[in-house]
């Protein structure tokens, strides 16, 4: 078989385009993109003069637009205030096939314009070029008003609005406002921050000498009347004893608390310090340290593989593929499973991690405390993870909330609530927001909720969580120290529960959680009424 090669050119197969002149030109935060090369009735240095002008356009090099225009002054006017005036703050613009037209040839082109802080505005024009001398020598960009867009012209213009944008007012559970003077933490900790994912905005067309509106060209964010009020699940009271204690308390450290109501999930304060910071409380990702014993000893309690008086030994260190040890290497003489518990033994839980399969902690925390799974809160958070060990040595470290565990004060205030009630609530804060649940737990066990709450309540009473002892009513917690570096210091952590409330705090960098965590926990349970 005879095979015939034919010559690129008119009429012949051409060859593929390099990559690099496929690729997106990029100049100064703007591009040009490349169109057709294949204009074969088009003179090339027409198509040249028109792709020059779209690239110094796009590239905000008016002047050098203009100057390829047969009206430079007017163009150069007109490219500045039109990109400035609506707040572009990048131009695409990609040529397509040019055709010939009488007297020169037409370049049509796809613009995507980005107005600053509200999106994309995307429509399709053409540049046309003509001869830039009778005796055809070289070619000129023809300047007329529709090359910017098809609808500008000396009667019509466009403009930008913007609608106004503020923090809508937040209401507490019984439907009264909450002031940002003593609520600072919520802008952010409920994502209401002004400008943040609901900015809103048109291009309009308007008669250039009437300034009435002709048309609506582009409509930026969501449609309807915005919100300006935002129900939520807090209690007042709460609240401001939780803004109050971090601010007085977590002595300029970053810090996050969450309290919830045990019976159902409500969400009853959420702070941050600072509190216009980071949202710590909700979207944090911490290895929870020793308050995570509460969920492993939910596991082991609840399959009967310890009890609180079995005799658990608590040496200073345990060698599980690394050496592990307890705050400042304490142990404890004789200790049961309580004594481990109350004094937060390190040791003691890991020498217990082979009660529990490889991947059941991971499962437990998902199937009864519903960690893990997706939550409907009505704001923006992060549920927890409590990934399978790959080896013995991360199970060792999982079991006491180190590792690759990581939660923040919403997952272990609900951790809390579902170890002394015995059943997930899902955690909410705008109200409804429960009902679209779709976490599946099963309850614990009337023993192991009977034994958390024994566990927790002598914590208090002559544990590491000793600065809750005076609060009146049933007050239980657990304290945590969670490493994050080897050489900087831990994040303190505690929860507790009074009454009808789980509370979860954490300060980073706090070390002993009883003295950093705990004066925060202790101010908002105060607050509990009795």
């Amino acid at each position: 078989m005879t095979t015939t090669q034919r010559t690129p050119g008119r009429g012949g197969r051409r060859a593929p385009l390099p990559l690099a002149l496929a690729a997106t030109l990029l100049l100064g935060g703007c591009s040009l993109l490349p169109g057709d090369e294949d204009e074969e009735s088009v003179d090339p240095a027409a198509v040249a003069a028109a792709r020059g002008f779209l690239t110094d356009w796009a590239a905000g090099g008016y002047d050098r637009a203009a100057a390829r225009t047969d009206s430079p002054e007017a163009a150069a006017r007109t490219l500045r205030n039109f990109t400035e005036g609506l707040d572009i703050t990048r131009s695409r613009l990609a040529p397509e096939r040019a055709d010939t037209v009488k007297d020169g040839a037409r370049v049509p082109f796809g613009a995507r314009l980005t107005v600053r802080g509200l999106g994309v505005w995307s429509y399709r024009s053409a540049v046309t070029v003509r001869r830039a001398d009778p005796e055809g020598k070289g070619w000129v960009v023809h300047w007329e008003l529709p090359l910017v867009h098809p609808r500008l012209s000396d009667r019509a213009k466009f403009g930008l609005e913007r609608e106004e944008t503020s923090t809508p007012t937040v209401l507490d559970a019984g439907g009264e406002p909450l002031g940002l003077a003593t609520a600072p933490s919520l802008p952010v900790a409920l994502s209401l921050a002004p400008g943040k994912g609901a900015a809103r905005g048109e291009i309009r067309l308007v008669d250039r000498a009437t300034g009435e509106k002709l048309r609506v060209e582009k409509h930026f964010g969501p449609r309807g009347t915005p919100h300006k009020e935002r129900r939520t699940t807090l209690d007042a009271a709460l609240q401001s004893a939780a803004e109050k204690s971090l601010a007085a308390r977590a002595e300029g450290k970053n810090a996050g608390l969450v309290a919830l109501r045990i019976s159902d999930g409500r969400v009853l304060a959420v702070a941050n310090n600072p509190a216009t910071g980071f949202n710590r409380a909700l979207l944090g990702r911490y290895a929870p340290g020793s308050t995570m014993k509460v969920l492993t000893s939910a596991a082991l309690i609840e399959k009967k593989a310890v009890a609180p008086g079995d005799s658990v030994p608590c040496p200073k260190y345990l060698t599980v593929g690394k050496r592990f040890h307890n705050v400042e290497t304490s142990e404890i003489p004789g200790a049961s499973f309580r004594d481990d518990f109350t004094h937060s033994c390190n040791t003691a839980f890991i020498s217990l991690r082979e009660r529990l399969a490889d991947d059941e902690l991971t499962s437990f925390a998902s199937s009864r405390f519903g960690v893990g799974q997706e939550w409907h809160t009505g704001v923006p958070t992060f549920d927890g993870k409590v990934p399978a060990p790959g080896d013995d040595t991360e199970k060792a470290a999982a079991v006491f909330g180190q590792g690759r565990t990581e939660a923040n004060p919403l997952v272990m205030a609900s951790v809390t609530a579902t170890a002394v009630s015995g059943r997930f609530h899902q955690p909410y804060v705008v109200p409804g927001a429960g009902e679209k649940a779709t976490a599946r737990t099963s309850p614990l066990s009337a023993n192991t909720v009977t034994q958390l709450r024994t566990l927790m309540r002598a914590t208090v009473t002559e544990g590491t969580a000793t600065v809750l002892r005076d609060l009146p009513g049933e007050v239980g917690a657990k304290t945590g120290s969670a490493e994050v570096t080897e050489e900087g210091e831990a994040n303190g952590w505690m929860v507790a529960y009074r009454g009808d409330v789980a509370v979860a705090v954490v300060v980073e960098e706090g070390g002993h959680g009883s003295e950093s965590a705990g004066p925060v926990t202790r101010d908002l349970l105060a607050a509990v009424p009795d």
